[in-house]
């Protein structure tokens, strides 16, 4: 039977929906708090957590806006994100089961869209973004952070390698250009830029998802056998930890 790139992503993440909810990458950062602060002084009446995977956006949100809807393509996470608003008393959090590219919502129906770490599995970046602007009204806020490529071929040669050996549902860490492109072209005015670098734990990056040991092994001896530039760029330590390039867009539907 063949699997579509939604199928890998939900064979992917819906047995590890608790182990989202949990993680420290995931639940903390000075990107959720400049968020929450957005939320905040925007006041929104309903805001979406587009592909909200454990969550942690919702929760920023929730606290300032009138309706938060957690979207993402597993069913799991949804549970796992309606049992952890359950235990936070968010009452304003509802969950919705969707694919990013094919979302249930009406024209406009958002003042608020904020996408956290979920791009980077979408099949379709381009139509997931089309998709964005239409359920935001115009005028509303879009904040979209992931993992961005580098402009070096090779260094992205090898981000984009050792993130599918990880994970099998990953479909790219697109780069910055890209992003502003396509965004620009979905309809949206880009309002800032933030760009910071992330440390990941090799250990819980590859527990967190479940990452056989064969592909633990082979994204080692590619770290191993790098060339020293691409391991000086991504500060490849000993055991295999590494930083990430993160960037967060902020933009007004237009």
């Amino acid at each position: 039977m063949s699997r579509s790139q939604h199928d890998l992503a939900r064979g992917q993440f819906g047995p590890q929906a608790g182990a989202y909810v949990t993680s420290e990458v995931h639940a903390a950062g000075a990107d959720l708090e400049r968020l929450s602060r957005l939320a905040a002084a925007l006041r929104p009446a309903r805001a979406l957590d587009l592909g909200a995977g454990g969550g942690h956006v919702a929760y920023a949100l929730a606290p300032h806006a009138g309706e938060v809807v957690a979207c993402d393509l597993s069913p799991e996470m949804i549970a796992a994100v309606a049992a952890e608003a359950g235990r936070r008393a968010l009452t304003n959090i509802s969950g919705t089961v969707a694919p990013a590219e094919r979302l249930p919502f009406a024209d406009a129906h958002f003042d608020c869209v904020a996408s956290r770490f979920s791009a980077h599995h979408w099949s379709d970046l381009s139509r997931g973004l089309g998709e964005a602007r239409r359920v935001l009204r115009r005028g509303g806020t879009a904040v979209f952070i992931d993992v961005v490529a580098p402009s070096a071929a090779a260094w992205d040669t090898h981000l984009q390698a050792v993130e599918l050996l990880r994970d099998p549902s990953h479909a790219r860490d697109y780069r910055t250009a890209e992003w502003t492109a396509l965004l620009e072209r979905a309809g949206f005015r880009i309002e800032a830029i933030q760009a910071w670098r992330l440390r990941m734990d090799f250990a819980s990056w590859t527990r967190r998802i479940g990452t056989p040991p064969d592909a633990v092994a082979a994204i080692r001896s590619l770290q191993t056998g790098a060339a020293e530039t691409t391991k000086a760029y991504f500060a490849i330590e000993a055991d295999g930890s590494f930083e990430l390039d993160v960037a967060g867009f902020q933009a007004t539907a237009v």
